[in-house]
């Protein structure tokens, strides 16, 4: 061969060399990226080629798949569907031509559409015989009655709130409500409409932000449910070892450090009460000097058993509660009883009266029970986990009577449910500067039945603009959800 030709030979090597370079690098060092990129346009039309799978309550879709027509739909083949959209929201989120995708939509996305690689074998054999490659079914943990219950509560009282309930034993969950919340079919598609639906629930245009998940992503200060860690702290480090034995709580309290008094609501029996007393009618005096007592980091510690100062994937994320860790001996006490820098999240409160609930043992919370292939071979189960031990038994036995004596006849007397032992914390946190702003209403609370099954354990939170005391309007506003709830997940299991 002359040199000419070498050379040309030896340059269309390279060029071939080249394009397999950058073959490979394409579609197997930058394959992910592409197919994340939001100019890729190829996903999109892929993933709404065919009907999603679902996600199922009960035994039933509260999603579907629908034709699209029109000229904006040439590439989109299907959009999604929601049943009672605004009520399971918080736990579907959305699956939308034009805005993506969240929470178990997104999460869950490669199962419902299909392309799962566990679905792999079965998608060739779809091709081989001509079928069109189908998604999985998401098949979740929720209780539909409970959650109708959750949310019709929620809307009846009005504002802004959530609920969450939880089975003690396993850690499902069974209810997940935020409201005011969103229809997520009024954008499901591509249209000028859906566009126009997007833009009405934007925080700019609507300030009641009904697309926040209340449940998962909104920290609260929890005031007086959160007596119940400070009760667990003081019984796990032996500063009291009975609900009974009286506790040293002088009246008035100051501050350590200040000359501030520690005050509480209302002319309430406080001096030296027993904690059971302490927390039948709230006292702030007595579990603001057991914080102090306990100490910062002992009550932190016993705080982040619970889960706080930790994110949370239900497989939704939730966002972290929040324990301060630093902090002086009068923030100590405040932080105590719920205030100060103290945040919760609604699920973590109902893993608190959950892990009080169990006997002390906290498990870790779930709302997918199995991934269903098409054919509904489960492909994935969700086994339950012991996320922590913030409590022995015997002292979550003791904290379940004190939470008990609230509800037969303390502050959560709205809560009773006949033939059924109810245990609850009522509460209502201030906030805002010089407590400006609408006070939170709280009720946390479990149910015991007669053979000592522990069903269900909820929280419920909502903004009270009428409160005006501590522990009133966390009973009488959240409480009566929180019944509520308990009963329809009661019912369901006769």
């Amino acid at each position: 061969m002359n040199k000419p030709l070498r050379r040309i030979a030896i340059f269309c090597g390279l060029l071939v060399l080249t394009l397999l370079i950058r073959d490979n690098w394409l579609q197997y060092v930058k394959a992910d990226s592409l197919n994340d990129d939001p100019l890729n346009r190829r996903v999109a039309i892929a993933r709404y080629a065919t009907p999603r799978g679902d996600i199922i309550v009960g035994g039933s879709p509260i999603t579907g798949s629908v034709k699209t027509s029109g000229d904006s739909y040439n590439d989109f083949e299907y959009k999604r569907t929601y049943k009672n959209g605004a009520m399971w929201s918080p736990v579907t989120g959305y699956a939308s031509q034009a805005f993506g995708a969240t929470q178990l939509e997104s999460i869950d996305d490669d199962w419902l559409t299909g392309d799962d690689d566990r679905l792999f074998f079965r998608n060739t054999l779809d091709m081989i015989t001509g079928k069109k490659k189908q998604g999985g079914n998401v098949v979740t943990t929720l209780n539909g009655a409970a959650q109708k219950a959750a949310y019709q509560g929620l809307a009846k009282v009005g504002g802004k709130g959530a609920a969450v309930a939880l089975d003690p034993e396993t850690g499902a969950i069974l209810a997940l409500a935020s409201y005011p919340s969103y229809d997520p079919s009024s954008f499901a598609g591509n249209r000028t409409s859906d566009q126009k639906a997007w833009g009405k629930l934007l925080k700019k245009n609507d300030p009641a932000e009904p697309m926040l998940n209340r449940a998962l992503r909104e920290t609260y200060p929890p005031g007086s449910t959160f007596k119940v860690v400070t009760a667990a702290a003081a019984l796990e480090n032996g500063l009291y070892d009975s609900a009974d034995q009286k506790t040293d709580s002088p009246l008035p309290y100051t501050l350590p450090d200040t000359r501030t008094e520690l005050k509480n609501e209302g002319n309430i029996p406080c001096k030296d009460a027993t904690m059971r007393e302490a927390l039948r009618v709230s006292c702030n005096t007595v579990f603001g000097k057991i914080g102090v007592d306990v100490g910062k980091e002992k009550m932190a510690e016993e705080a982040e058993k619970f889960g706080f100062n930790e994110e949370q994937f239900t497989p939704t994320r939730a966002n972290a509660s929040v324990f301060p860790t630093k902090m002086d001996r009068p923030q100590t006490a405040l932080s105590s009883i719920g205030q100060f820098e103290t945040a919760a999240t609604p699920l973590q409160m109902a893993m608190v009266a959950s892990a009080v609930a169990n006997d002390g043992k906290l498990m870790k919370p779930y709302m997918v029970d199995k991934l269903q292939a098409p054919n509904l071979d489960v492909m994935s189960q969700t086994d339950p986990e012991e996320m922590s031990r913030p409590l022995s038994e015997k002292n979550a036995q003791i904290l379940q009577s004190m939470m008990e004596t609230v509800v037969e006849k303390g502050t959560g007397t709205n809560a009773k449910i006949p033939g059924v032992t109810v245990g609850g914390k009522t509460g209502t946190a201030q906030h805002g500067v010089d407590n400006s702003e609408k006070p939170y209403a709280w009720f946390i609370s479990y149910a015991k039945m007669p053979d000592g099954g522990k069903p269900v354990a909820v929280a419920v939170v909502v903004e009270d603009e009428n409160a005006n005391r501590d522990d009133i309007s966390g009973g009488g506003l959240a409480a009566p959800i929180a019944k509520n709830v308990m009963q329809a997940v009661i019912n369901s299991k006769k």
